[in-house]
C-alpha cells in the first residue's frame, strides 16, 4: 500500500476530486492549508495592492493499492495541473499497515 499526499490549487479541487472519484479512488481526506513557495500571490486592500509568499491550498491524502498508484498518481498530475508555477507537489510513501476501527479489518481490506 502507498499513501499519496498532494498539496495542490484550491480552484482545482473541484477537478480532481471528480477525476479521482472516475478512476474509483473513493476515499481520502483533504484540508485547507497555508505555505509558502516561490509563487507570489497578490492580494488588492482598499486600493492597494499586496504581494506575499503565503499560498492557500488545498491537501489531500489519499491510501491506495499498489495496483492503484500509477493511475493514481497520473491522474492528480493531469487533473491538478496548469502548467504554471504553484501547480503543487506530490510525494508517495510507503503503508506498513491499514486497519478498518469498525470492522478490524487490515491490509486491503482496510482502505476499501
Amino acid at each position: 500500500m502507498k499513501k499519496v499526499e498532494a498539496i495542490i490549487r484550491k480552484s482545482k479541487f473541484d477537478e480532481v476530486k471528480k477525476a479521482l472519484h472516475e478512476i474509483e479512488v473513493n476515499f481520502f481526506s483533504y484540508w485547507d492549508v497555508t505555505g509558502v513557495g516561490n509563487e507570489k500571490q497578490g492580494h488588492v486592500y482598499r486600493g492597494i495592492s499586496y504581494s506575499t509568499t503565503d499560498i492557500q491550498r488545498r491537501y489531500l491524502v489519499i491510501v491506495v493499492s499498489d495496483d492503484f498508484l500509477e493511475r493514481t498518481v497520473n491522474t492528480l498530475l493531469d487533473a491538478a495541473g496548469t502548467g504554471n508555477v504553484g501547480d503543487g507537489k506530490i510525494f508517495v510513501s510507503d503503508v506498513m499497515e491499514a486497519y478498518r476501527i469498525r470492522t478490524k479489518e487490515s491490509g486491503s481490506a482496510g482502505i476499501n
